[in-house]
């Protein structure tokens, strides 16, 4: 049977890779003191030793699955150990930023204003130059369109803001769903949105704005 994408969520986060966060991480007397690293390098990491390579390249760092170091791309004299570690999924560490006082919230109900079609979605079509009756949901030949799009856009913005690697693997997580069932798609979509990556914080600042008459207006200047 084919792995699905939930399948492979639950695989990865079974594991958390660590990092020495120490001010001197070869110290013999300090207590070792351990971070998690980011979901989506947790991710890069964990797949990369599954398959027995021997490093991994992150934005910043190169690990060391060897010798279970990461070490600086900027410089190579600055090491910190690593571990690899069954994660506690009670213990899971949270997104602190994600829980700020300024969430996602339309300035207006978008049932009221457009008829239930988020204007979000109809620029969507209108960029991608869809017909009204061509939306994923009810034709399946336009999902590896919008996937291809996204998974595009993602490498363009990681480029952007120096996280190409993290870009890299966001993109190919999505674009292995491609040609499935939209339902997974659609999962996959929830699952990187969920990650800590810049991925959530891009979204955050794109969506919201939506339903603001200001924002509007400047769009359509």
């Amino acid at each position: 049977m084919a792995e699905t994408i939930t399948m492979k969520i639950n695989k990865m986060e079974d594991v958390q890779w660590m990092w020495q966060s120490n001010s001197n991480p070869w110290s013999k007397t300090e207590a070792a003191r351990w971070s998690p690293y980011a979901d989506i390098d947790n991710f890069i990491i964990e797949a990369a030793y599954s398959k027995n390579e021997e490093y991994v390249k992150l934005d910043g760092y190169v690990i060391d699955l060897k010798n279970k170091v990461q070490i600086s791309r900027k410089n190579e004299k600055n090491q910190r150990p690593i571990q690899r570690t069954m994660a506690n999924k009670e213990d899971k560490h949270m997104r602190e930023d994600r829980f700020i006082s300024d969430p996602i919230a339309p300035h207006r109900r978008a049932g009221a204003e457009y008829g239930w079609v988020s204007p979000f979605i109809i620029e969507v079509r209108k960029y991608l130059e869809l017909e009204p009756e061509q939306l994923p949901s009810k034709n399946k030949t336009i999902v590896p369109i919008i996937v291809e799009k996204a998974a595009a856009g993602i490498i363009e913005e990681g480029k952007t803001i120096g996280k190409p690697y993290e870009a890299e693997k966001l993109s190919q997580i999505l674009l292995e769903q491609k040609d499935k069932d939209i339902n997974q798609v659609w999962t996959c979509c929830a699952y990187l949105y969920s990650m800590e990556s810049f991925l959530y914080k891009k979204l955050n600042e794109t969506m919201r704005p939506i339903g603001n008459h200001e924002h509007e207006k400047n769009l359509a200047k």
